[in-house]
């Protein structure tokens, strides 16, 4: 059985780079021993703050492991600091090929897939929806979010694919919604994606809708939130362009992420159904509750070893560091891998750029101040997202840099993680350039 799963990841304050901390430490790779010939190896001595996080939460038994990636470039392997285990107290120890549900670093993926059917001239950025899934076509608008679904309006304008892209298109969310319109989307199957096969308190169980298909059609019979581009709210957009692509391709959502993304990018370990052969390098995800880690999908016998009833574009995917990095590389040389292109350049830069329509109004909500592309945040040159289970990823373009943090509890809030991280990464490079000085 899937249960809803939740993603409180408050990237206005908490993402790896909001900081100044974060901008030097990209200035700072390349005078590091780092080696660009030798294959990926661990770098803790030139970081020992943030060794030392790692080591402490990892250490005191409240994580299994916490594993940061650094890459510069076009280099071939990101460099590692800190490790632990695929489970508390196990004693197989995480590397960059460790399994890790990703869960919405998976929406920058799915956003991207969609900046190439753009490419390909299947899709425009600002085209209906409802010109692929005609059952969008007329829309209605809850008076109040959390009120009947009885008192609507018709909605003002198209969903469109860049509101879509940007969670502007006034879509509800299982993990957003309230009142009637969350009671509805667990009664339809609306859900956001899987955490565990075992009972969640506070999360009742939910039957999925049986297949992406039916799982859009539903979602076109419920009322929106909010008018669309108007307000931004994090909702069920990127999922339902795994349907778009669906329709645009004429192929399976997964089918086109592996043909035109995973297989040219040498991403041997993502998917949404981790195989049964590859289920040792599975980590272990906890549910922190009280400070104290519980474990809700043991690698062993996770739920994500089942075919997915839904493939959500949002929050679907497993990965390793060693896969997402690939990805990110890719994105930080505008579309190429070394010398192998997989996606136009204008592709990449416009995905990677602010796509929020002029109109929306983002007060309230995690993205004041900020930009948002296809499928994640944007922001000073930097783009990335991240997951419900603790993970997250940035590139910087300035700095081509690209750096992705890897554990897995919930919710991802539950420690302070990412804002120690910062001042760790500041510690350490306070250091570097007193001894630079000296």
């Amino acid at each position: 059985m899937a249960f809803r799963t939740f993603d409180v990841s408050d990237l206005s304050r908490r993402s790896l780079f909001r900081a100044g901390a974060y901008a030097a430490a990209g200035a700072t790779l390349a005078s590091l021993p780092f080696g660009r010939q030798l294959m990926a190896h661990d770098v803790s001595e030139a970081w020992p703050n943030v060794a030392a996080l790692s080591d402490k939460y990892v250490s005191s038994g409240k994580l299994a492991n916490l594993f940061l990636t650094f890459g510069s470039g076009q280099e071939d392997h990101a460099h590692t600091v800190g490790g632990g285990t695929l489970a508390l107290n196990g004693t197989a120890e995480v590397d960059e090929n460790s399994l890790y549900r990703i869960y919405s670093m998976t929406k920058p993926i799915t956003g991207m897939a969609i900046m190439m059917l753009i490419d390909d001239g299947l899709l425009g950025l600002d085209q209906p929806v409802y010109d692929l899934l005609p059952a969008f076509r007329e829309m209605q608008v809850l008076v109040d979010p959390e009120g009947p679904l009885e008192n609507t309006v018709p909605a003002d304008k198209p969903i469109t694919i860049r509101q879509l892209l940007t969670h502007t298109a006034g879509l509800g969310y299982d993990i957003i919604s309230k009142g009637p319109l969350l009671d509805a989307y667990n009664q339809n199957g609306i859900i956001s994606g899987r955490a565990s096969r075992m009972p969640i308190p506070g999360f009742p169980p939910v039957t999925p809708a049986p297949g992406l298909e039916v799982w859009a059609d539903r979602l076109a019979t419920l009322p929106l939130m909010y008018q669309p581009a108007t307000r931004w709210s994090y909702s069920s957009s990127i999922d339902l362009l795994g349907r778009v692509i669906e329709v645009a391709s004429g192929m399976e959502f997964e089918a086109f992420l592996k043909a035109r993304l995973f297989d040219p990018l040498g991403m041997e370990s993502t998917w949404m159904q981790v195989p049964e052969s590859e289920k040792a390098r599975l980590t272990d995800n906890y549910g922190v509750l009280f400070g104290q880690a519980l474990p809700i999908d043991p690698g062993t016998n996770s739920i994500f070893l089942d075919p997915p009833e839904v493939p959500t574009g949002g929050s679907g995917l497993v990965s390793s560091p060693k896969d997402y990095d690939r990805f990110m590389r890719m994105l930080l040389g505008y579309g190429k891998l070394g010398n192998e292109r997989v996606m136009g350049e204008l592709a990449v830069r416009v995905g990677t750029s602010d796509l929020l329509p002029k109109t929306v109004d983002l007060t309230g909500s995690w993205m004041i101040g900020q930009g948002h592309g296809a499928g994640g945040r944007s922001f000073n040159g930097t783009f990335g997202w991240g997951g419900a289970a603790g993970t997250l990823s940035a590139v910087d373009f300035r700095l081509g840099l690209r750096t992705a943090l890897w554990t897995q509890y919930m919710p991802s809030d539950a420690y302070p993680i990412r804002d120690e991280y910062l001042a760790a990464l500041e510690a350490d490079l306070t250091a570097m350039r007193a001894a630079k000085a000296a």
